[in-house]
């Protein structure tokens, strides 16, 4: 399949009518915003068009939306937020306050508040919450290999709040709760994933975008926007969206050239991860 290579988001943006927007990658960088990709969005929906943030954070989207203000991502440049942390909260809600294991840094604890849940160590747990990395300025997947040994041995169901391998934090790559999910899953554990690629995330993000615009967009009219592959855009192209491939974001050092990769490189990146974007650009600019 071809694909295009964009400069600029503004002879993309007429095919649209929805955005469905990554965060981390796209937006900011875990320090600071983007500027170029706030504006294009703000300018999108200038337009006429609908932005749904769409993100793996394991934390409720209030939480998100105060992060973003933090790094200064204005409130114009999105119509509303969709997070794995919101769709990991119906799913603890279900299960109506049955002993939980947590995994991952105390700042995600508020992705439980207001939640009926008790909090348990692995040995007495009922099922698995990870929402990250315990420290995920040290360690790795490997770290965890004797926990995860544990988790199977007692056959424990895990929800993994990010489904994200790994995020870049300013010029750090640090590991998130997908990569530890996904070892617990080669060890044949059981893993239901809150966030992209998987459809409930993006059911939830349609609906948002309905009620903020108040009709349907067709998926010929949705557009979704990410630096993953593996998430943004596998999730993408199974749900039938067109997908801009923001090459700049977390695949940048695989193909070695930040602002030109060349077609090549994409291609055998694309073949290799069996998914092809219909767009490419190094990062969102109008």
């Amino acid at each position: 399949m071809s694909f295009e290579l964009l400069d600029r988001f503004s002879t993309l943006a007429p095919r649209y009518d929805v955005v469905l927007c990554d965060v981390w990658g796209v937006v900011h960088n875990g320090v600071v915003a983007h500027a170029g990709a706030c504006d294009a969005l703000m300018r999108f929906r200038a337009g006429g068009g609908t932005v749904i943030l769409i993100t793996n954070a394991p934390r409720p989207s209030p939480w998100v939306v105060h992060q973003l203000d933090q790094f200064d991502v204005p409130r114009g440049a999105y119509d509303d937020v969709m997070t794995s942390g919101d769709l990991t909260r119906d799913m603890v809600a279900a299960r109506n306050g049955g002993a939980v294991f947590h995994i991952g840094p105390r700042r995600d604890i508020t992705i439980f508040d207001g939640l009926e849940v008790r909090f348990a160590p692995v040995d007495a747990a009922e099922y698995v919450v990870c929402s990250g990395l315990f420290d995920d300025t040290t360690e790795t997947p490997d770290d965890y290999r004797d926990l995860m040994a544990k988790m199977r041995g007692r056959d424990l169901f895990m929800v993994c709040a990010n489904p994200d391998l790994v995020v870049e934090r300013g010029n750090e790559r640090l590991y998130c709760a997908g990569a530890i999910a996904d070892l617990y899953g080669t060890m044949g554990g059981d893993v239901l994933y809150a966030g992209k690629p998987h459809r409930p995330i993006y059911d939830a993000a349609l609906a948002k975008a309905a009620a903020a615009r108040g009709s349907v967009a067709a998926p010929g009219r949705t557009l979704a926007i990410g630096d993953s592959l593996r998430t943004d855009m596998t999730g993408a192209q199974a749900m039938g969206f067109d997908g801009l491939f923001v090459s700049g974001g977390i695949h940048a050092e695989e193909l070695g050239q930040r602002q030109s990769p060349t077609r090549d490189a994409l291609g055998a990146m694309f073949a290799a991860a069996r998914v092809t974007p219909q767009s490419v650009t190094p990062h969102l600019a109008w």
